[in-house]
């Protein structure tokens, strides 16, 4: 794999994970709760989905999707897809350096099993 495909790859990925961001960001701290009418969940669903920080964050997965369609169309999927696992770590430090969320040793420990998972994965195929 080249550098420009590699770039490509991180570039989706990061963009992707930033996305995520925005979406939380746009949803504030809204929770659905079993209680609530159908009624009321739709309507604060709607409402949050209209919110800059939503259509940013989907935007930004559209923007995304275009960068990851210029990789596939350059490298196998089979070989492209595992760094897709690099957005679990980017995303969990987004949202611990921009969002305040809570950062603990399991969360950390989980997250580089999953990617290591990945990665033994990506090795063997």
């Amino acid at each position: 794999m080249n550098r420009t495909t590699l770039g490509l790859i991180l570039v989706s990925v990061a963009m992707s994970s930033g996305a995520q961001v925005l979406l939380k960001t746009g949803m504030g701290h809204r929770k659905a709760t079993a209680s609530e009418s159908v009624n009321a969940l739709m309507h604060g669903v709607l409402n949050a989905a209209f919110s800059p920080w939503v259509l940013g964050g989907l935007a930004l997965y559209f923007a995304s999707t275009v960068v990851w369609l210029a990789v596939l169309s350059r490298t196998p999927v089979s070989t492209a897809y595992p760094f897709v696992g690099l957005g679990f770590v980017m995303t969990m430090l987004l949202g611990w350096a921009l969002l305040h969320e809570s950062l603990s040793p399991a969360k950390l420990v989980g997250t580089l099993l999953v990617v290591a998972g990945v990665a033994l994965i990506a090795q063997g195929g």
